[in-house]
């Protein structure tokens, strides 16, 4: 009897030394609550790119990466306009975060192994999927990068493209020259006065850059080549679970809810709706908003305030002639797939 009464205590002992501490249980968020408690969102988003972040002419900033901000301060806050934008560099994005000047970071920045391993933060999710390319002048008749051997490129430092480049290049045993410019507009302007001989980043920055010449778009090719994978997503800090989870699950809700038919402009009679799938998403059916922490009503919020990844799309970079394309939905070609919201 001892010793059955002596491996009990035992055994008890060992399952209180490995109980998960209070934090790890995700009782809490520091971030959901300063937001709160501050009533306003802080994001960090680009200086400026159509279709991602860019001011209108009313100074509102507008884009897939504003939307994506907007969409998180519903979720938190019911209020998809209670958000603070804060232009980034690519230099200044990471330490702005770590910093806790930022609540999160959503400025077309490429999820690697390296920044999640070495940053000290993580990527809550992909709000688009991209891929290194490269725009040269019409007329110097480029059909294709490997014809830019030798050339000179203009590109950003410290960005996932300088390095695409590099490895591309001498892979296929090419050379090329960087012209390394961190702001953005300059680097556009150094390419335009014909400065280096192409310019690259990501395709879908690039569109957008040519979308803004207006008629001499004409002027300028964006080679068929994208020679990188660049899955652009939501960064936060590492150490506050919930918020990670509630600006993952953000993004989710709203694939969830395009996959659903659940839309702004149908939200209210969904709300109705007997489905249970389109019930939990609303709130209508569990505590899924609670165990968040935030009110049960958080993703009718989302839908309501910012609408569903297709709206976001149609609204945000659509207009620039970018395709649906990898950025669809699964069950149309693409690879936006969002795991069961139960």
């Amino acid at each position: 009897m001892k010793r059955i009464t002596l491996l009990g205590a035992l055994l008890l002992g060992a399952g209180l030394a490995f109980s998960p501490p209070a934090a790890a249980q995700g009782s809490g968020s520091a971030t959901i609550d300063t937001i709160k408690s501050r009533g306003q969102l802080v994001c960090g988003v680009s200086t400026g790119v159509a279709g991602f972040s860019l001011a209108d002419s009313k100074g509102v900033t507008q884009g897939i990466d504003a939307d994506t901000c907007r969409a998180v301060a519903a979720a938190i806050l019911g209020d998809a306009n209670k958000v603070r934008f804060v232009p980034t560099t690519t230099t200044n994005r990471f330490t702005a975060l770590q910093s806790g000047e930022l609540d999160m970071l959503v400025r077309s920045t490429t999820w690697t192994l390296g920044r999640e391993g070495n940053l000290g933060l993580l990527f809550a999710g992909v709000n688009f999927y991209d891929g290194t390319g490269f725009l040269v002048k019409s007329a110097a008749g480029v059909k294709s990068v490997k014809d830019l051997d030798g050339a000179t490129i203009c590109v950003q430092p410290g960005t996932s493209t300088e390095l695409a480049i590099a490895d591309y290049f001498r892979l296929n045993k090419l050379k090329f020259t960087p012209v390394l410019i961190q702001d953005l507009a300059e680097i556009q302007n150094t390419y335009l006065a014909g400065r280096c001989d192409s310019y690259s980043t990501d395709a879908s920055g690039l569109a957008s850059f040519r979308f803004q010449q207006g008629p001499k778009a004409e002027e300028h090719v964006l080679l068929p080549e994208i020679i990188s994978k660049e899955p652009l997503g939501m960064m936060v800090r590492k150490g506050d679970d919930k918020f990670f989870d509630l600006v993952r699950w953000t993004l989710f809700a709203m694939i969830q809810a395009e996959e659903s038919g659940v839309s702004s402009k149908n939200i209210d009679e969904m709300l109705k709706s007997t489905n249970p799938d389109i019930r939990r998403l609303v709130g209508t059916e569990g505590d899924l908003g609670k165990a968040l922490g935030v009110d049960n009503r958080w993703a009718v919020n989302v839908i309501r305030g910012v609408g569903n990844y297709g709206e976001m799309w149609d609204r945000t970079v659509a207009p620039l002639g970018n395709p649906r394309g990898i950025n669809n939905l699964w069950n149309k070609g693409g690879l936006h797939y969002p795991p069961p919201i139960r």
